[in-house]
This record gives structure tokens, sequence and C-alpha cells, in this order.
């Protein structure tokens, strides 16, 4: 994703000629993770590495992230292999 051939680096200074590009995104916050579990077994979920779920460590069950919004309901979910 190209912002801008003057785009500021990360501390803030400009840095002309180059392009800013975004090389992780994370849709949940760290701190959202944290405290969010599977409603069908109460374990903890994981973000999958394309941010598009999120899977559940035990049952093995995956969430669809909307919007960036996680979808946390039982019957939305499907059994990740």
């Amino acid at each position: 994703m190209i912002v801008s051939e003057a785009a500021p680096d990360l501390r803030g200074s400009v840095r002309p000629g180059r392009f800013a590009t975004i090389f992780s995104y994370m849709p949940i916050s760290a701190e959202l993770l944290e405290i969010l579990i599977c409603p069908a077994c109460r374990a903890k979920v994981e973000l999958k590495p394309d941010g598009s779920g999120l899977r559940c460590v035990s049952c093995h069950r995956l969430y669809p992230v909307r919007d960036d919004i996680p979808v946390m309901l039982i019957d939305e979910a499907t059994i990740d292999e």
C-alpha cells in the first residue's frame, strides 16, 4: 500500500522519495486478544496469520473477523482441521 512519496517513517521524520508500506497489520489489538475466549469451550483463541479469523486452541473452532470485528458466535464458527 503506497501512502505517499514523502511518507513519514516510524520516528516521524520525512524520508523523501521513499514509499511507505505497512508490514504488519493487526486488525485486533493485543489487549482484546488477551481477554477473548472461545464461547464454546472457554479456551484461548489466536488470530490466524492472515487476520481472517480467530482459532480456538482447544476445540479448533474458527470464528470469522468481519470489518475488523471478531464474530464470536458459535453458530458462525466453522471447525478448522
